[in-house]
């Protein structure tokens, strides 16, 4: 071989070797910067670790675990089969909440569509429905209209008293909590007043929540199937419902009902198909899943720690018996006595601190996007979640503490404290929650002297925080 071929040789080996390293360079430059984390097992990801903290009764131990090995900002992971990025902090939080339909936009797992939503409406379920419910609940929510309806939820307060409380010694909070704040929903979002009807739904409604966030394998005796069969029973209850009151509507009989299901039949486009009698029950059953539930585990909660916590309760006592001692014989609670529940619902608010009623909330990401330095592809799922910034010494210092002062004044920082949500997306029933809870307080401390019967009883989250033996309480009536 002469010099000129061996030259041409070394010289295009030189130029192919220098080209590969250029290409591979370009494919690691062009590779995004994504969140640090692991995405766990194949197919099922870092879920059994956590849904197992949750279980455990500390459901933070799976966020702070992985904030304090890769980012105090945003974590990769794996949840519910997808690649998930978790947000944390104030900033993490106001991020999401103010980046809906610009970065983001609401996203529900399969496992609570399969449960919750009718097959046939599943491809019809898009990203637009929250948003169209979300415009329309303000109008139903507003102070103007949860002022009619503080009469309603004292008169049911004051019966559920009377009837599940009085005549026992000892009580199970959490359950009767359930069966309240379901009635409550029952007559307040759809008129219906007869038990027997409530409890049609209430049995099957008791078996959704444990299988949203539990694996998707819907075989006999799984906490998944259990869930998706109880939610064919409500959604065919709903359906019988929704027709017997578009009859009802149609024939002018109860012209003046005010409950959101006759408002939806009567205020929104009815092209009369069944698919439209479908949407509505979706709705329905979305704002059960939101109202009862998160509602019922916040008041069983509040109950633990007025129990556990004598001198919080004498606070709370002394300020509801000056409103009832400002009463006539019978006469039920108004706007202007719910305002004057300050210290009460300081109280409320440092339980759900400590305990909150729902973890967290899923996004998706609608394009790519940089937080903290880290790029979150389009597709991807995002997850705010309470533990980051509510037990976070940063935020709340000595954060074990239960310290209703906290929220006196101007109270914590914004998107600190966030059982639900914040700034443009604060849940839009926090209102009615706080009529809700506030009013169950007065009844049961002007009624009761509360003693926590087991102090050792454990709270598990499934996926809301739930007492292992239902919170056992024991009463002591006040004359």
């Amino acid at each position: 071989m002469d010099f000129y071929t061996q030259l041409f040789l070394y010289v295009s080996i030189l130029y192919i070797s220098l080209y590969l390293l250029f290409l591979v360079f370009r494919k690691k430059s062009s590779v995004p910067n994504l969140p640090p984390g692991k995405k766990g097992w194949p197919i099922i990801g870092e879920s059994p670790a956590f849904v197992g903290a949750a279980k455990s009764g500390c459901p933070e131990k799976f966020i702070n675990d992985r904030t304090a090995k890769y980012s105090p900002d945003v974590f990769r992971t794996s949840l519910l089969g997808e690649d998930m990025a978790v947000f944390c902090g104030a900033a993490g939080n106001k991020f999401l909440f103010s980046g809906q339909n610009k970065y983001i936009t609401t996203w529900w797992p399969t496992s609570m569509k399969k449960v919750a939503i009718f097959p046939e409406t599943m491809e019809k379920f898009n990203k637009d429905d929250p948003k169209k419910m979300r415009s329309f609940l303000p109008e139903f929510l507003k102070p103007e209209a949860l002022q009619c309806y503080i009469p309603i939820m004292d008169s049911m307060t004051r019966e559920h008293m009377e009837s599940d409380w009085s005549p026992y010694k000892e009580v199970k909070v959490f359950p009767l909590t359930k069966n309240y704040t379901f009635a409550l929903a029952c007559r307040l979002f759809m008129n219906i007043k007869d038990p027997k009807v409530v409890s049609k739904f209430a049995d099957p409604f008791a078996r959704i929540a444990p299988g949203f966030t539990s694996v998707p394998i819907n075989v006999p005796g799984t906490p998944f199937n259990k869930a998706v069969e109880g939610g064919k029973v409500i959604r065919q209850e709903l359906l019988n419902i929704i027709r017997q009151r578009k009859q009802e509507i149609s024939e002018g009989k109860d012209a003046n009902a005010r409950d959101l299901l006759t408002r939806l039949l009567t205020e929104a486009d009815d092209d009369g198909s069944v698919y439209y009698e479908m949407d509505t029950s979706n709705k329905i059953i979305g704002l059960l899943i939101a109202s009862h539930d998160t509602t019922s585990t916040s008041i069983t909660v509040i109950v633990n720690y007025l129990a556990s916590l004598p001198h919080i309760y004498e606070k709370v006592y002394k300020e509801q018996m000056e409103i009832a001692k400002s009463k006539a014989p019978g006469e039920l609670l108004n706007w202007d006595d719910i305002q004057k529940m300050k210290y009460s619902w300081n109280v409320a608010c440092e339980s759900m601190r400590l305990t909150p009623p729902a973890q967290g909330s899923f996004r998706e990401a609608i394009t790519d996007f940089t937080f903290a330095g880290y790029t979150i592809p389009k597709g991807w799922k995002t997850f705010w979640t309470v533990y980051t910034t509510h037990k976070n010494p940063k935020y709340f210092p000595n954060p074990e503490q239960f310290d209703p002062s906290r929220f006196e004044g101007n109270g914590p920082a914004p998107f600190t404290y966030v059982p639900f949500g914040g700034g443009p997306r604060m849940c839009p029933g926090k209102e009615y929650a706080r009529l809700e809870i506030l009013i169950f307080m007065h009844n049961l401390v002007t009624k009761f002297k509360l003693q926590k019967v087991d102090q050792d009883e454990k709270i598990i989250y499934n996926p809301s925080p739930v007492p292992s033996n239902g919170l056992l309480i024991r009463l002591q009536p006040l004359n």
